[in-house]
């Protein structure tokens, strides 16, 4: 078999986790074809018999938060929009104003550490060890990232979006700008 085709394989998935991630399609699909590159860049380091997957979505990983704390320090430069002052116009498709705010929203409001294993272990069906060897984290820091996570969601997908408790997200998602 030629060396690329089981990177192919997970294509899928690392698009989907990408996606769930970034909360942009053009921002995950940059953040897939970096990952991509990268691991061609570096095959040499994959070890032949180890999981292919898990080292993908480790160099996902890391790729990630890099982006995440150049954009911490690129924030500085750009006027941040409140999400809270926009919310309506993120509206899901067909909600009604007042009912409780879409699942992508609530993803993107939780902290990115716990955003991480939660879309791992719910989406890409991984183990709490895969996981934990991806995010570099020990087992029970996953464990309870996971349940600190899925409380959050549940918290913030019963509240409606008008009485949303915390006005930003607790992580450094892409910054909201109106395009001309």
């Amino acid at each position: 078999m030629h060396a690329q085709q089981p990177i192919l394989a997970h294509i899928p998935a690392l698009r989907r986790y990408a996606r769930a991630l970034t909360g942009e399609a053009w921002t995950a699909d940059d953040l897939v074809q970096d990952t991509l590159e990268r691991a061609c860049s570096r095959w040499r380091l994959w070890l032949a018999g180890s999981d292919l997957r898990a080292w993908l979505f480790t160099l996902m990983h890391n790729l990630f938060i890099s982006q995440v704390r150049q954009g911490q320090r690129r924030a500085a430069l750009v006027q941040a929009v409140d999400l809270d002052d926009v919310a309506h116009e993120l509206q899901a498709a067909g909600a009604a104003p007042g009912n409780s705010i879409d699942l992508q929203r609530c993803l993107l409001r939780l902290p990115q550490d716990q955003r991480a294993v939660l879309l791992l272990v719910a989406m890409e069906e991984m183990s709490y060890a895969e996981v934990a060897r991806i995010v570099g984290v020990p087992l029970g820091t996953v464990m309870s990232r996971l349940s600190r996570a899925r409380e959050r969601m549940r918290e913030l997908l019963e509240a409606p979006a008008s009485t949303l408790a915390d006005p930003a997200p607790q992580h450094s998602a892409p910054v909201l700008r109106r395009l001309k």
